[in-house]
């Protein structure tokens, strides 16, 4: 023990020589790998008695990320270091992937050279002046958030211009223009900044958006996606608040280690939470990850991001295997983010001996203020061991709900709220739905997708643009731990007017009960849609349509999505006729006892002879018509019957309005009575449709008729603060006694018809054999191809 002691005290003394700061020698030293490795280079470099500070930083950098299939260089490499050749983080960040693609194989000096900017020197008047250049295209923003806005993008920016530039040197120069145009930080400076609400003008955009016509998209949507075997380029940039960059990228012999693992082929995954049901943004989602899969010949997974066990249920689950596969996608394999708590739990621990991870103590309230003051905790900097220790008593439920947290150790200072050291691991004494009680404590989200994205050897990990924020805590992660590093893309979220799709808002909807359910056919859940008597394929055209874009600032109008639903029933929708509030009409010219039947149209286009295109109905001396086809003052542009007025009755006969039957007010009228043309030698303009009796005193069929509009009546609720208070009290009407044509009383769940007139109709699960019940899945009106059009 004593020998091991000394060892380390003398690597640390040799570490501290170089110029690494305290804690990361430290840190070196308590990782075996990284000072064996640091050893040689030191040894390699002639250093062993000490050297500038930015030439051991960079050493150090080549001792922890340097690819192990090119060691035969590394010699030649850190020669450039001490000679000055590659003197700053750009170059090095260059060479190493360099190296990393040319393996063992010879070096052609030029090439390196020119790759990694030797002999390029920037000035100072040369950074100074991309600086200018850089504030000068982006004043507007800077004056509006002043200190808020992204300073690292603007880092970026300069080094774009200018990549060879010293990075510190870069830093020190945009912060003191900065300083020169905005002055001193005020309060406002640090206040978290307050989200607006969408501006009114932007509404123009959006109806823009939705006014015009349904798009065509490309042969193929998908061909934005890189191929697997080209996942070497650097992903993002992260930029540190000490004026470091890391640009993570995968090694030639970390890809080719994933790529034998999944023989080239793409892989994604489809991770909904199961604390909910899916609506019509995770239709998109999963056409964009199971669509992609299939077009390559891939694989996609259903993975279930299951980390917290207090708002899963097995009823979540089983509804979300039930919804992907009726929208028409099989997964590769289902899965679950719980089938690797052992593996993310020994990453936790080795994330802990890197030192990229601490036990912390602070309470919920305090770290919500330590990070909006962007302070450390206290407990950020003990020492490794301490936080070793104390993990694992979490993991044995030692230590109380509430009382630690596992951080990931990240930079408290940085311009990007999600580097602010995010939890990895919280204590919860709560059963797992899926682990059982194994585990007490559960990893985050955060530390959690980006791991089983790597485990699972995915290729592309697509999600929605509001995680576009997290890229950096994302590759961060997967560095810090060595482990492959996907492709990730983020794409807009689909936003649909006259609804809400916050998680949180449709289950207050549900909880309260606003609205009947999950499947409530008012929701755009995908079982409301569903049940409304919408298909997956009408939903998987809509979302093609609106395309896989980044584009985050359209409001998709519910008219567009009603547009593929209409015209996918009128392809399917056989006609047929029912009438919602009934008015009786008493033939007075056929007799009472007459019994006729006639052929109806199935389909608009039925030839006459085959009678697979037609359906019977009854004609008889009492009929119904809609009470709305009907007033007492006719006038030009009215199309139904009036006293006097002749219409024809479709696929019957013309009948003319002869007298009509008060109540008891004048108002309320009874019943009519007209004589029908039986020789049609009238040809009126106004068709309207009806339902007879199928007998003499026999009511037609009665069934149930639920009629469906739009939940809210504004277009984006969500802004509202009182959204509950802009719920559409006309967003359903229940018509209990409608009267159908015989023929439906065959119809059963499922099954979707056009009642003509009226709109788009589907049997709901609520139907019994006394009574079928129909939804009114979309109505004949078409605001969207009308306005399209214009």
């Amino acid at each position: 023990m004593l020998v091991k002691e000394e060892s380390s005290g003398e690597a640390l003394a040799l570490f501290l020589k170089i110029g690494l700061d305290e804690r990361t020698a430290q840190n070196a030293v308590v990782n075996a790998k990284v000072t064996s490795n640091l050893t040689a280079v030191i040894r390699e470099a002639g250093v062993q008695d000490g050297c500038d500070k930015s030439v051991g930083n960079l050493l150090y950098m080549v001792a922890t990320k340097y690819p192990a299939n090119a060691l035969k260089h590394r010699p030649f490499l850190v020669n450039y270091i001490v000679s000055s050749k590659i003197k700053n983080t750009n170059q090095l960040d260059k060479a190493l992937p360099f190296l990393s693609n040319i393996g063992p194989d010879s070096l052609n000096m030029n090439e390196f050279e020119e790759a990694c900017g030797v002999g390029i020197e920037v000035s100072v008047e040369e950074i100074k002046a991309a600086v200018d250049e850089v504030v000068n295209e982006n004043k507007e923003a800077i004056l509006a958030q002043r200190y808020r806005i992204n300073a690292g993008n603007l880092y970026g920016q300069v080094r774009k211009c200018q990549p060879w530039a010293d990075a510190k040197v870069v830093k020190e120069i945009m912060d003191s223009k900065l300083f020169e145009l905005l002055g001193e930080k005020t309060a406002a400076d640090d206040e978290k900044p307050i989200k607006k609400k969408k501006e009114k003008p932007q509404k123009v955009e959006e109806k823009i958006v939705a006014a015009s016509a349904p798009s065509v998209e490309d042969a193929n949507p998908f061909s934005i996606f890189p191929d697997p075997r080209d996942n070497i380029q650097v992903h993002t940039e992260i930029f540190f608040s000490d004026g470091s960059i890391w640009r993570p990228h995968n090694s030639k012999e970390k890809l080719e280690k994933h790529l034998k693992a999944t023989g080239g082929k793409v892989f994604s995954r489809f991770p909904p939470e199961p604390n909910g049901y899916l609506h019509i943004g995770h239709a998109k989602a999963m056409f964009v990850s199971f669509g992609l899969a299939q077009e390559r010949n891939g694989c996609c997974y259903l993975r279930f991001d299951d980390t917290n066990p207090e708002a899963e249920k097995q009823e979540y689950i089983d509804h979300i295997q039930d919804i992907v596969h009726w929208m028409g996608w099989r997964p590769f394999k289902v899965t679950y983010s719980s089938d690797y708590f052992q593996e993310l739990y020994d990453l936790a621990v080795e994330l802990i001996k890197r030192g990229r991870a601490y036990v912390d103590h602070q309470t919920p309230d305090e770290i919500k203020e330590y990070r909006e003051k962007k302070l450390d905790s206290p407990w950020r900097n003990r020492p490794i061991t301490e936080s070793l220790k104390l993990f694992d008593e979490m993991r044995q439920g030692m230590i109380d709900e509430g009382k630690a947290t596992l951080r990931m150790k990240q930079d408290m200072q940085s311009d990007n709220y999600n580097m602010y050291d995010l939890i990895a691991y919280r204590i919860k004494f709560t059963p797992h739905p899926h682990a059982g009680d194994k585990w007490c404590i559960y990893p985050s989200y955060d530390y959690t997708h980006c791991i089983v994205d790597a485990l699972e050897n995915i290729t592309h990990s697509l999600c929605t643009l509001e995680f576009e924020s997290r890229r950096a805590s994302y590759y961060w992660l997967l560095e810090s731990l060595d482990l492959y590093l996907p492709y990730v893309w983020e794409y807009s979220r689909l936003n649909v007017s006259n609804t809400v799709m916050s998680k949180r808002k449709l289950n207050r909807l549900v909880r309260e009960k606003w609205v009947d359910g999950w499947d409530d056919p008012r929701l755009l859940t995908l079982a409301g849609l569903r049940r409304r008597g919408v298909s997956s394929d009408a939903i998987n055209t809509f979302v093609r349509g609106v395309g896989i874009t980044r584009s985050d600032n359209s409001m998709i109008m519910v008219d567009r999505l009603e547009y593929h639903i209409r015209e996918e029933m009128n392809k399917m929708a056989p006609r047929t006729m029912v009438v919602l509030h009934p008015l009786k009409v008493v033939l007075t010219n056929l007799d009472a006892g007459a019994d006729m039947e006639l052929d109806a149209k199935i389909w608009p286009d039925a030839q006459e002879g085959d009678s697979s295109s037609f359906y019977k109905v009854p004609f008889r001396s009492v009929v119904y018509i809609e009470r709305s086809d009907f007033r007492m003052k006719d006038s030009k542009d009215y199309y139904g019957l009036a006293p006097g007025k002749t219409i024809l009755l479709r696929y019957a006969f013309p009948i003319k309005c002869t007298e009509v039957i008060f109540g008891d007010k004048e108002e309320n009228i009874v019943e009519l009575r007209a004589e029908y043309d039986p020789t049609k030698s009238v040809k009126p303009k106004g068709v309207l449709h009806w339902v007879a009796e199928p007998s003499p005193g026999r009511d037609p069929l009665k069934v149930e008729v639920r009629l469906f509009d739009k939940l809210f009546l504004s277009e984006n609720p969500s802004e509202l603060d009182d959204w509950l208070s802009d719920l559409n009290p006309k967003s359903k009407e229940v018509v209990s006694e409608a009267y159908a044509v015989p023929s439906l009383a065959k119809a059963k769940l499922g099954d979707k018809f056009q009642f003509e007139r009226l709109g788009y109709f589907s049997v709901d699960q609520d139907s019994t054999p006394q009574r079928i019940v129909f939804n009114r899945t979309v109505t004949l009106r078409d605001t969207y191809a009308k306005v399209a059009n214009k």
